[in-house]
């Protein structure tokens, strides 16, 4: 079977879905998929964040790798490779391609929130996701939550969908003992995931325990911008605060192993990857009380209420884990279950049959 893969997101500073993209290409080696298919990796630069020893190939098509490039320069080398079938791990695919496409959809928050979204980049991002979801042949969602809404707002037919989990790789041993009273955060800077109110119940929590340090590592996607530096400043926490636009893998690790707390006050995800990350490395995740964080972490992280007093209830909760090894163990040994749910093998395995199911059809 040829494989297809848009792998525009294994280019620069691979974030969520190159990582999702890179995972499943590692799994795929480890089980020599790579030999029993073959695979051809498309970019329009040539992607940083290949496993070594992958045996593909690589097309580049030199371009800025937006939606006129997957529209026009990728669709056209799909038409003179004429693959079985093509696989898109980031929210659309080339509309027109010459062979049953895979479409993978993590969240619709774009539809649900436009809101949070500049106007053109908000539509560009629903009319592309949309007609890719209808024209796909099948469509893979990180959750039951994310499918439900991938259906509600783009009419798709739900037979056409399938609920593929996303996996963590954990570390090779866990730091164990008492953590340092580190408070982490690893993502995407978005309005919806309530930097503001992190920022706010550090600030108090900090006030007490000079020993409190805060990372913030991720891009600041912001929309009108937020300068979350200045933010930091306001409240004197320059000298217990770093903010980073991307760490290495080595870097981002070491920040999971050392945090006592991770804070994700996300109001919409159609996964939320990180807390798990951060689950697996010790840290016990603060999290909003949503749909998905049910359905995902189950009683592993402290769900919280978003309400008019979600800083005092976070700054509390902060507190508790940082202060009470007892309650951070509690939580750490309901982790073990719920990270037994998500193993890249699995997902792999699953897309895998999904690209099979797709060109087989």
């Amino acid at each position: 079977m040829r494989i297809a893969i848009d792998a525009r997101e294994l280019t620069g500073h691979p974030t969520g879905v190159g990582r999702y993209l890179s995972e499943l290409l590692r799994e795929w080696q480890a089980t020599g998929v790579d030999r029993r298919h073959t695979l051809r990796l498309y970019a329009h630069t040539m992607p940083t964040l290949v496993p070594p020893g992958l045996e593909a190939t690589v097309h580049v098509a030199p371009g800025h790798g937006g939606t006129r490039w997957e529209q026009w320069d990728f669709q056209r080398a799909l038409g003179r490779d004429r693959p079985d079938v093509v696989f898109a791990p980031g929210y659309t695919a080339p509309l027109a391609a010459p062979a049953p496409t895979v479409v993978a959809i993590h969240d619709v928050s774009f539809f649900a929130h436009p809101e949070w979204f500049a106007w053109r980049e908000g539509m560009r991002r629903r009319l592309v996701t949309a007609w890719s979801a209808r024209r796909a042949r099948l469509v893979l969602v990180p959750s039951a939550f994310s499918g439900a809404e991938v259906v509600r707002h783009t009419a798709v037919d739900p037979a056409r969908l399938r609920v593929v989990y996303l996996g963590v790789r954990p570390p090779a041993t866990a730091p164990a003992g008492p953590r340092a009273p580190i408070v982490l955060f690893v993502g995407s800077l978005f309005q919806r995931r309530r930097l503001d109110v992190l920022i706010e119940a550090f600030a108090r929590v900090a006030a007490t325990r000079p020993e409190a340090r805060l990372e913030i590592v991720g891009a600041n996607r912001t929309t009108p911008r937020v300068d979350f530096a200045a933010a930091l400043a306001a409240r004197g926490l320059d000298d217990r605060a770093r903010l980073r636009d991307w760490v290495d893998d080595a870097t981002r690790d070491d920040l999971y192993g050392a945090a006592a707390v991770f804070v994700f006050l996300s109001r919409y995800e159609g996964f939320g990857f990180t807390p798990l990350e951060a689950m697996a490395h010790g840290a016990v995740p603060i999290v909003l009380d949503t749909a998905v964080a049910r359905e995902i972490y189950g009683a592993s992280a402290w769900r919280v209420t978003d309400g008019p007093t979600l800083t005092h209830d976070v700054a509390a909760a902060m507190a508790a884990l940082i202060d009470d090894a007892a309650l951070h163990a509690r939580y750490r040994a309901e982790a073990a279950p719920v990270l037994a749910s998500y193993q890249w093998a699995d997902t792999a395995r699953r897309v895998l049959g999904c690209l099979e199911e797709a060109a087989g059809a």
